[in-house]
């Protein structure tokens, strides 16, 4: 199966230097399966055309710092695209901002929340009533960074794993072949801190992002939820 990763954003210019882009931390988060998987990466933030969606056969939307209301040359015609891959049932995984964008195209409402920003390490509680979390623990953890969130899920999903802070974190969609995730499974740690390093006193206050790079010491789930991508991925095929 080739994996396409839809980068809908960049690492900080700071970071490029130290950092792969979304599309290959993704590639290296699922890996190959063993030879299941290879990766291509579609940048629509560099303005790479989309391609024809019945080329596709596997999909992943990457973050990024732009929201579902910003106007793009390239959001709207992506909107049509996850429609189109929606009712094609093509495997298709979004993250953070895809998440959003997801929910965004399939009928639920995206906004900045009131409770202003997640940062850091957050818990989820997971729904055991869900086709790929089925066997996942009752916690799960991970890295965040988002003001957005979905607020109204699409009336075509389920919610799967939630918190106080994000109620709809993990939403898996009736088709059987569509999940996606608010936090950032890709981010792996040393990533993260940089990014909360970066950004504090700049997009939220210095003691909020002391308090999320403390936070990158407790237990991260990413390569469980790698596992359950993999396992998607195949079961959907």
């Amino acid at each position: 199966m080739k994996v396409t990763v839809f980068q809908t954003g960049l690492v900080a210019e700071p970071l490029r230097d130290k950092f792969d882009n979304y599309g290959k931390m993704f590639a290296k988060l699922i890996g190959d399966g063993g030879g299941a998987f290879t990766f291509e990466t579609v940048s629509l933030v560099e303005n790479e055309p989309l391609p024809n969606v019945d080329d596709i056969e596997a999909l992943i939307i990457t973050g990024s710092s732009l929201g579902v209301y910003d106007d793009t040359p390239w959001m709207n015609p992506f909107r049509d695209f996850i429609r189109a891959a929606y009712a094609k049932s093509v495997p298709m995984i979004g993250v953070c901002f895809g998440h959003q964008i997801m929910a965004d195209a399939l009928g639920g409402v995206v906004e900045k929340s009131s409770k202003g920003w997640g940062v850091g390490r957050h818990s989820y509680s997971v729904d055991k009533n869900s086709g790929f979390l089925a066997d996942a623990p009752d916690q799960m953890q991970f890295n965040v960074i988002h003001q957005d969130q979905v607020i109204t899920p699409p009336k075509n999903c389920k919610v799967v794993a939630s918190n106080e802070f994000t109620p709809n974190a993990i939403l898996e969609y009736d088709n059987g072949a569509a999940i996606s995730i608010q936090a950032h499974p890709e981010f792996a740690n040393d990533y993260a801190k940089a990014v909360y390093k970066l950004r504090s006193g700049q997009l939220f206050d210095k003691n909020i992002g002391d308090d999320a790079v403390a936070s990158v010491g407790t237990q991260n789930d990413n390569e469980l939820m790698a596992e359950y991508f993999r396992r998607f991925l195949n079961r959907v095929s």
